[in-house]
C-alpha cells in the first residue's frame, strides 16, 4: 500500500487530496499546526476522510518533519502548508517566510536525510509572476513576485529546483493559479460572494459589499487541480508544472452567474465598496497549462458558471441547516465582501489559499 503525507491536511486542497488518495488505496497522514482534542473541535477538519490520521507538526522545527518522515515512512509527500492570509501577508511577514519559504527547505533536507526513495510535491502559486512579464504565464516565466507571500513561494520553487538538480530528489512543483471550492475559507472573495448570495436569498442580509467588480482572475476548481498534484509524482521523471484554466473571469461575472443562480439581479445588492480597492495590477495572471496536458494529461472538469453554482448551492445548504438547527434567529449581521487588515494595496492578492 502506498503511503502519503500531506502537510496543511486542513486547508481546502488537503481535504481534496486526501479524498483522492484514499479512493485510490493510498494510507495518509496529515500534519496541521494545532492537533485538536477531537475533530469536532476544527471546522476546518470536517471535510478530511476520517481514514486519514492526524497528525500535529510544524515546518518551523527543525526535527519535527524528520520525526514524522522516519514515523511513517511515506512513499510521497505533498506540501501543501503555507501561510496565506491576507491579513497577515504584511503584518506578519515574517512568518510567512519562515513557513512558506524555509520551511520548505526543512522539508526537503528532512527528505533527502531519511532517504528511502520519497517523492515530494511542492504547491506552488501563480503569485511567483506577480510583475509577470508574458501572458499567458507558462513554465519558463520569469518569475517576478510583487508581495511577502509570492516572493516566499519563489524561494520555495527554486529551492525544490535545487534539491531535485544537486540532491537528486524527485521533487516536483505545481504552479497553482486560483483554485476554488465550497471549502474555501470565508476571507476570500470567491467564498464572501457565495456567501454573501446565500444569506441574501435567505433573508440573512440585504446587500454585499465587494471592491473592484472588474478584477479578473483564472478561477480553477480545487478538486480538479489535486489531481494534478497527484499526476504529478506518477510520472517517471520529476518536473515543474502550471495548473491554471487559461481563462480569465472578473468578479462581477462572478457576482452575476451567483445571483442569477438564485434568481436576484447582482445590482440590487452588490455595493463596491471603494476603499478597498486594489492598487492597479500590472500584468494580467492567467496560466498557460499545456505541458500538464502534454505530459500529464490533465484537464480541468469544472467549469466557471458550474464552480460559481456549486459554491452557491453549498452555502445554501450549509445556512439552511444552520438556521434550522438555531433555536433563535441568526442575526441579521452586514456582509462585506472584503479581506479585513492590511490595506488592498498592500495586500496584493485577492484570494489564495494553500493551507
Amino acid at each position: 500500500m502506498t503511503t502519503a503525507l500531506i502537510t496543511g491536511i486542513n486547508g481546502q486542497d488537503g481535504s481534496y487530496l486526501a479524498e483522492l488518495l484514499i479512493r485510490k488505496r493510498y494510507r495518509v497522514m496529515g500534519t496541521v499546526r494545532r492537533y485538536p482534542d477531537r475533530r469536532g473541535d476544527d471546522d476546518r477538519l470536517r471535510f478530511v476522510p476520517k481514514d486519514v490520521e492526524i497528525v500535529e507538526s510544524d515546518l518551523v522545527e527543525n526535527s519535527s518533519m524528520e520525526t514524522l518522515l522516519n514515523r511513517f515512512r511515506p512513499d510521497e509527500v505533498y506540501n501543501l502548508a503555507a501561510r496565506a492570509s491576507s491579513s497577515e501577508l504584511w503584518t506578519d511577514p515574517i512568518s510567512t517566510g519562515e513557513v512558506n519559504a524555509l520551511g520548505v527547505v526543512r522539508l526537503l533536507d528532512a527528505i533527502h536525510r531519511v532517504g528511502n526513495g520519497i517523492r515530494f510535491l511542492q504547491a506552488s502559486s501563480s503569485e511567483v509572476f506577480g510583475n509577470a512579464t508574458e501572458v499567458p504565464q507558462r513554465e519558463t516565466t520569469a518569475i517576478s513576485p510583487r508581495n511577502p507571500y509570492g516572493v516566499a513561494k519563489a524561494f520555495a520553487q527554486w529551492i525544490t529546483a535545487v534539491y531535485r538538480e544537486q540532491r537528486g530528489l524527485f521533487a516536483c512543483t505545481c504552479i497553482l493559479y486560483n483554485h476554488e471550492s465550497p471549502r474555501r475559507g470565508d476571507e476570500f472573495v470567491t467564498r464572501k460572494i457565495s456567501k454573501g448570495v446565500a444569506m441574501i436569498k435567505l433573508g440573512l442580509a440585504t446587500e454585499l459589499r465587494i471592491g473592484d467588480l472588474d478584477a479578473r482572475r483564472d478561477w480553477g476548481f480545487a478538486g480538479d487541480y489535486v489531481q494534478a498534484m497527484w499526476l504529478s509524482l506518477q510520472q517517471s521523471a520529476p518536473d515543474d508544472y502550471v495548473v491554471a484554466t487559461g481563462k480569465t473571469h472578473s468578479v462581477r461575472e462572478f457576482c452575476e452567474i451567483a445571483f442569477a443562480h438564485v434568481g436576484l439581479r447582482y445590482q440590487d445588492y452588490v455595493i463596491q465598496d471603494r476603499e478597498n480597492f486594489r492598487a492597479a495590477e500590472r500584468a494580467q495572471l492567467v496560466g498557460d497549462a499545456a505541458k500538464a496536458l502534454r505530459v500529464l494529461g490533465w484537464v480541468p472538469e469544472v467549469g466557471f458558471e458550474e464552480l460559481v453554482v456549486m459554491m452557491v448551492d453549498a452555502d445554501l445548504r450549509l445556512l439552511e441547516t444552520k438556521t434550522e438547527r438555531c433555536s433563535s434567529p441568526m442575526p441579521l449581521t452586514e456582509l462585506k465582501a472584503t479581506s479585513d487588515g492590511a490595506s488592498s494595496a498592500e495586500r496584493g492578492i485577492l484570494d489564495e489559499d494553500l493551507d
